[in-house]
């Protein structure tokens, strides 16, 4: 130990028992502390480094919650072995029980995401920041204290074609839905603002503009989104403001739009000084096309979240606003709701700059596809819209089946799931189509079973004549 410590700390900022903790840590990663050497006395160490021996005690707890060291009593303090990734903790088992009670039920309202790990790194950084600075549960945030958060989100976004992107673009929201409310106070004026949105739409869509006290339009659409024509026909008749596109992973029906689709819907917007809201929540692929920020600078919001890659529970999400207008949105995210609890931001960050983190995203994208391909195999032989890289099926009815009826006999067979009447405006008309979300918290084995009671519905459409 004494070829690792001097004889005093490092002159660097941060509280004491934090330096002493790095120390340690930083020992143990370059292999100059092995597994089970043992680390000195409090009270020696303390001595050593003209320290109190409560601060060396502070950090020896800090790395025995974080596993680093193991404390065994009347023996002392020792390098821990490293901890095996936990793929099915407790945690996970107990909450998959909540399904497994009712052998019968199966939810496919919306996708639920497997535990690949991430519930153990998100326990990690939890009992890294209940060790931390006491500050950041006594002070309210500020702007400042989330550059560090801020940075991190530009590094996790960095595969996707955004454009320009720096931290102080990157506005922090209490998820997806949060995001949208605030892009929308950016950008709706006037008592009675006009948002477009596709025929078949996230319902979250209509309800943030319905804060702001907005009419929502309906526009037409065919397999590659949001069509350009009808967009224009609609703008020449009513002043809108912003028009509302999924172009990665359209919801619900999963389509895609291509680059081409993307810059006729940038023509138009720009003829009618439309701003384009993306919602890119449901993508948890590799992007195949640049977003409308790229496209438009000056006229493209991005909203995303961690709610379909690594867990939904902390309501994570972040907002992007076109160059020249991240005021705006810092603006409406600040007057609203300040920001983040500071906890909170600091568990984003911690998690987000994991190295493990970006493989959890992965693991639990190929596990989802595992169940999209399950459901392929059973329902396959039907009008079905799937992608491995998207986590819920679009499934046309065949005749006989309507929507409502489908969905209401799917779950006297114990299996819930979306109709298309959910996903269309109150005037609006919706096709006979269900959506079929992935639920990873079942075993595959049930999920299938699920879909063959799916099958056997599709299979025997009613046949009675209604007078």
């Amino acid at each position: 130990m004494g070829t690792i410590w001097p004889d005093t700390l490092p002159a660097a900022k941060g509280a004491k028992y934090t330096l002493v903790a790095d120390a340690i840590r930083k020992a143990i990663e370059n292999k100059s502390l092995e597994v089970g050497t043992k680390l000195p006395p409090v009270r020696e160490l303390a001595y050593k480094l003209s320290i109190t021996p409560g601060t060396v005690a502070r950090a020896y707890s800090i790395l025995t919650d974080e596993g680093l060291l193991s404390a065994e009593v009347g023996r002392g303090t020792f390098v821990a072995p490293p901890k095996k990734p936990v793929l099915d903790d407790v945690w996970s088992r107990q909450l998959y029980k909540l399904e497994e009670q009712d052998d019968q039920h199966v939810s496919l309202f919306s996708p639920r995401l497997p535990d690949v790990g991430q519930v153990s790194l998100i326990r990690e950084c939890l009992a890294k920041i209940a060790q931390g600075d006491p500050a950041m549960f006594l002070n309210y945030p500020t702007r400042d204290a989330y550059v560090g958060v801020r940075k991190a989100v530009v590094e996790w976004l960095s595969p996707l074609p955004l454009g320009q992107l720096g931290a102080d673009d990157i506005v922090l929201t209490h998820g997806g839905q949060n995001g949208l409310c605030v892009v929308f106070q950016s950008i709706l004026s006037g008592p009675k603002p006009v948002v477009f949105v596709e025929d078949l739409s996230y319902a979250g869509f209509r309800r943030a503009a319905e804060l702001m006290r907005a009419e929502v339009v309906g526009i037409r659409m065919d397999k590659w989104g949001i069509d350009p024509m009808s967009l224009d026909l609609a703008a020449r008749q009513v002043p809108a403001q912003a028009v509302c596109v999924s172009p990665e992973v359209q919801n619900p029906t999963g389509s895609f739009s291509p680059l081409e689709r993307r810059k006729e819907v940038i023509e138009v917007a720009r003829k009618h000084d439309l701003q384009i809201i993306e919602d890119d929540c449901y993508r948890i692929g590799e992007p195949r096309a640049p977003s409308y920020r790229a496209l438009a600078p000056e006229r493209g919001w991005h909203v995303s979240s961690i709610s379909k890659s690594l867990t939904p529970a902390l309501r994570v999400g972040f907002a992007i606003a076109p160059l020249e207008q991240a005021a705006r949105l810092r603006r409406s995210a600040e007057y609203g709701y300040f920001g983040l609890a500071q906890p909170l931001a600091e568990l984003t960050r911690l998690l987000l700059s994991d190295p493990r983190a970006r493989q959890l995203a992965l693991d639990v994208r190929r596990r989802m596809s595992e169940y999209v391909r399950v459901a392929v195999n059973t329902l396959g032989a039907f009008d079905l819209v799937w992608d491995p890289d998207v986590p819920f099926l679009w499934l046309r009815l065949p005749s006989g089946w309507r929507s409502a009826a489908f969905t209401r006999a799917a779950e006297r067979t114990g299996v819930q799931v979306r109709s298309a009447d959910e996903f269309a405006l109150r005037d609006g008309r919706a096709p006979n189509a269900v959506r079929i979300a992935v639920n990873a918290h079942v075993s595959l084995a049930r999920f299938e079973d699920a879909m063959q009671r799916l099958r056997g519905l599709l299979d025997n459409p009613p046949e009675q004549i209604s007078v």
